[in-house]
């Protein structure tokens, strides 16, 4: 059965604190109270995420072994790609897998430790993966509106200097959330209204009075997400102004197809993931609140694989081509 009981950790002792305070407890691990705590609830949601987990790591990592493989494939937006799909599989290997292990086992808890380890490693990958898409819309522009200048813009070197810039932005703001939550006293309340640590249902477990710094980077790491997505949304408008300006009717269709799908998961990725910060929390869980939180947990690293790959001819012919390889050495 589900864990509800809190353990009975240490007194919160806290400087400054009345007596009242001195008799509140501290939190030494939580409870995901995510989904419902229903038998027959949890099996779903637990065969349903092993699915969705299956496709989205099987997808990744035929996207990374064929831009690995493959000699047509190294040119950066295959790059970008490769590495977009290495950050997807561990994205959703952070949250899901642990979910899919608490609904089976019915034990929803949590080290506190373990927790702040699950913020720490989704933040460095969400953080770094809404850089990369960023980088990827504004390789997609230089591509399609200033070809003649992409060699020299999107150069191995500058690729390279980019990518290790993205990871540093994603961990500097993983260890600005971890600092600034974990530092805090949880006193009290020790259920997580979500099937993972997500700061704004942490947030609701802390004190109003000492959760100012830590509203303060959530404030700021909104507003870099939102300076990306204003960038790629103009890039997208600059590549679809160029696109309509393309004789052949073919041609502009065949570019919609590729780029439409891709700016509609990014847009699930980033709006979702905003509201989701933005919006008060309530003492209990919403399906709006869940679905926020799939939309950019679980929906990107699931249907990115499926943009990129079985839409895309050049991976197809790529796969067709290892495929042949494999038929060649088994002969």
């Amino acid at each position: 059965m589900t864990q509800l009981i809190q353990n009975q950790p240490m007194p919160c002792r806290r400087k400054g604190k009345t007596t009242n305070d001195l008799n509140r407890t501290e939190v030494t691990e939580f409870l995901l109270m995510g989904f419902s705590d229903s038998w027959e609830v949890q099996t779903l949601h637990a065969a349903l995420f092993l699915l969705v987990y299956l496709a989205a790591v099987t997808g990744n990592l035929l996207i990374i072994m064929l831009t690995i493989l493959d000699g047509h494939l190294q040119t950066p937006i295959y790059f970008f790609l490769k590495s977009l799909s290495f950050l997807d599989f561990c994205y959703i290997s952070v949250t899901v897998p642990r979910s899919i292990f608490n609904s089976l086992t019915h034990n929803t808890s949590i080290s506190f430790l373990g927790c702040a380890l699950q913020v720490f490693f989704f933040f460095i990958l969400a953080c770094t993966e809404t850089a990369i898409l960023t980088v990827m819309s504004y390789d997609r522009y230089v591509a399609i509106c200033q070809p003649l200048h992409y060699a020299v813009i999107m150069n191995q070197g500058a690729c390279v200097k980019i990518m290790a810039i993205s990871w540093l932005s994603g961990m500097i703001c993983a260890v600005m959330h971890v600092a600034a939550t974990f530092s805090l006293p949880f006193c009290g309340s020790n259920i997580v209204h979500q099937y993972f640590c997500d700061i704004p249902q942490l947030l609701s477990l802390l004190d109003p009075e000492v959760i100012s710094i830590e509203i303060g980077v959530t404030v700021f790491i909104i507003s870099l997400a939102i300076v990306c997505f204003v960038s790629i949304t103009l890039s997208y408008v600059y590549i679809f102004s160029t696109i309509m300006r393309i004789p052949s009717k073919q041609s502009r269709s065949k570019t919609f197809s590729t780029c439409i799908p891709h700016l509609v998961v990014v847009t699930l990725f980033m709006i979702s993931g905003i509201i989701a910060y933005v919006k008060p929390t309530s003492d209990s869980p919403s399906m709006l609140d869940l679905l926020l939180t799939v939309l950019y947990t679980v929906v990107p690293p699931t249907l990115n694989p499926i943009i990129y790959s079985l839409r895309n001819k050049d991976m197809k012919a790529a796969l067709r081509r290892q495929c042949g390889v494999l038929d060649r050495e088994c002969d």
